[in-house]
C-alpha cells in the first residue's frame, strides 16, 4: 500500500513538473537562448519588405523590434508562407507571428491572439482611369484579392472577426468574379494596366493600397467607401499562456505610451492604434 501511495505520489509530481515546464515553454526558451524568433511577411510593403540593402524594414518590423527591446534580447526574423504563419502548430520554429494578422473564429482555434496593436480599414482600389465611383458600380466586375487573407473571405461573404466591440460586416459587393494572387502587391500589378484589362477593382487594406499608390501606381480608392474595418493582433503558439500574457501586456504598454501611434504614424502616416 506504501508503495503504491509513494508511486502516485511521484506520478502526481511528474504530472505537475510537466505541467510548469508546459505551461512557460515558450517563455523560458526566449529568456533561456536570449533570442526572439519572429515569423514575419517578406513581402508586404509597407508592413515588412526588404529593402535596396536586403533588409527586412517596415511597420511591423519595427514592433517586433521594440518588443524585443522591452523583453531585453535579441531578434531574429522567419518568413514562412502565410498559412504557416497564421496556421499555428510551430513546434517552436517561431516565438511570435508579427505579420498583422486578422483575429479570426477560424484562426483562434489553432493560436493565440496577444494583443490588437492597430487597426486596418480595407478600401476599393480601382484604376485612376476608372469610371466606378460607388460599390454598385462594381456589381459583376472582375475584383482581385490576396488568397489565404481576409479579403478573400470578405469578398466570399465569410469574414468572421473574432474581436468584442466591432460592428457587424456588411456585404453591399456581388462580384461578377473573383480571382486570387499568392502576394499582397500582385493584384496591384494586374490592375495598374488599365480598368478592366485584367482586373476591375482590388479589396486590400488601406495601408497597402496608399503605399501603392504613393509609389506611382496609377490607382484611386473609392471616396467614402470601406469594405470593412480590422483589429490586427499579434500571435503566438497556442502552447504557453503564460507567453501570451507577457507579450499582452507589452503591446498593451506600447499602446498606452504611445509607441504605435508614433510608429503607425511613421509607416502611414496617421495614427492607426487608437482604439
Amino acid at each position: 500500500m506504501k508503495k503504491l501511495i509513494a508511486q502516485l505520489a511521484l506520478g502526481i509530481a511528474t504530472l505537475a513538473f510537466a505541467a510548469t515546464a508546459q505551461a512557460g515553454e515558450t517563455l523560458d526558451r526566449v529568456m533561456t537562448n536570449k533570442t526572439l524568433v519572429v515569423a514575419t511577411n517578406s513581402g508586404w510593403p509597407p508592413q515588412s519588405y526588404l529593402d535596396d540593402s536586403n533588409q527586412l524594414v517596415g511597420f511591423d518590423i519595427d514592433v517586433s523590434k521594440e518588443i524585443a527591446k522591452r523583453l531585453g534580447v535579441e531578434i531574429s526574423f522567419e518568413t514562412p508562407d502565410w498559412a504557416t504563419l497564421t496556421g499555428g502548430r510551430w513546434q517552436g520554429r517561431y516565438d511570435l507571428g508579427v505579420g498583422s494578422v486578422t483575429p479570426t473564429k477560424a484562426r483562434a482555434q489553432v493560436i493565440d491572439f496577444a494583443g490588437i496593436y492597430y487597426y486596418s480599414p480595407y478600401v476599393y482600389v480601382v484604376h485612376k482611369d476608372s469610371e466606378a465611383k460607388s460599390v454598385e458600380d462594381l456589381n459583376g466586375k472582375v475584383i482581385g484579392v490576396e488568397t489565404a487573407t481576409t479579403s478573400e473571405d470578405f469578398v466570399n461573404r465569410r469574414l468572421e472577426i473574432d474581436a468584442p466591440g466591432l460592428p457587424p460586416i456588411e456585404y453591399k459587393l456581388e462580384p461578377g468574379e473573383v480571382r486570387t494572387f499568392a502576394d499582397s502587391m500582385l493584384p496591384f500589378d494586374d490592375l495598374r494596366l488599365g480598368s478592366g484589362v485584367r482586373l476591375d477593382a482590388v479589396i486590400a487594406p488601406e495601408q497597402t493600397a496608399l503605399n501603392a499608390i504613393n509609389n506611382g501606381y496609377p490607382l484611386r480608392t473609392l471616396e467614402g467607401e470601406y469594405a470593412f474595418r480590422e483589429p490586427l493582433v499579434v500571435i503566438a503558439e497556442k502552447v504557453d499562456p503564460d507567453w501570451t500574457k507577457k507579450v499582452g501586456e507589452i503591446i498593451t504598454e506600447m499602446k498606452t505610451d504611445g509607441t504605435l501611434a508614433a510608429l503607425t504614424t511613421k509607416w502611414y502616416g496617421k495614427d492607426y492604434a487608437a482604439d
